[in-house]
């Protein structure tokens, strides 16, 4: 038998893309006001993986990831899945979106997506929230699943999760105090909004 014991704490990240990018500094910036301070956020890339969001957004778009340093309960995870869509829905005009933001969590094994699509791999969660196991992490990197998006499945990505995922095991420590080794170099990450 299992003896319960409660999750450890797991690091909040989000991918966000819109065909603007000051709209992705707003989105940033409201995400850290309900969060707390970003540790990493990436720097600006297109995204160009997918035409699935064309006819909503349109071409040329650009993308960020963000982690913040604030860890979280993972079962928390479907109030922050809802809480960034009624901000999507705040930022949209004209009935449209013009930010997608994708958020999950980093934990010791996995990386965990939130979304509101049931399919065979994304187990039920609450509210109409599934969990998505995105990737796994097995020899000392992050793996992909075969229904990874390719995206995330791509090493340029994997690399940056797995730099998050080394600030987090020191958090977990109680070692991460923002400087030093513990923090991601300044050529990862723009600075906090």
């Amino acid at each position: 038998m299992s003896d319960p014991q409660p999750p450890e704490a797991v690091k909040m990240i989000a991918s966000l893309f819109s065909g603007d990018e000051c709209l992705l500094g707003d989105a940033i910036q409201a995400l850290s006001e309900r969060y707390g301070r970003t540790d990493f956020i990436s720097a600006p890339a297109p995204f160009t993986c997918t035409d699935y969001y064309d006819r909503e957004f349109g071409g040329s778009m650009i993308r960020r990831f963000v982690a913040f340093e604030r860890l979280i309960r993972p079962e928390t995870l479907p109030d922050v899945k809802i809480w960034t869509n009624a901000l999507e829905t705040r930022l949209s005009a004209e009935g449209r979106r013009r930010v997608n933001i994708d958020p999950g969590y980093l934990a010791k094994a996995h990386l965990i997506l939130a979304t509101g699509k049931g399919y065979t791999h994304r187990p039920y969660l609450r509210e109409g929230i599934y969990a998505d196991l995105t990737l796994i992490y097995r020899d000392k990197s992050f793996h992909p699943l075969p229904w990874t998006y390719p995206d995330y499945a791509g090493g340029e990505v994997i690399g940056m999760l797995t730099r998050i995922r080394e600030r987090y095991l020191l958090q977990l420590k109680g070692k991460a105090a923002g400087s030093g080794p513990a923090a991601l170099r300044a050529s990862d990450s723009d600075g906090d909004f």
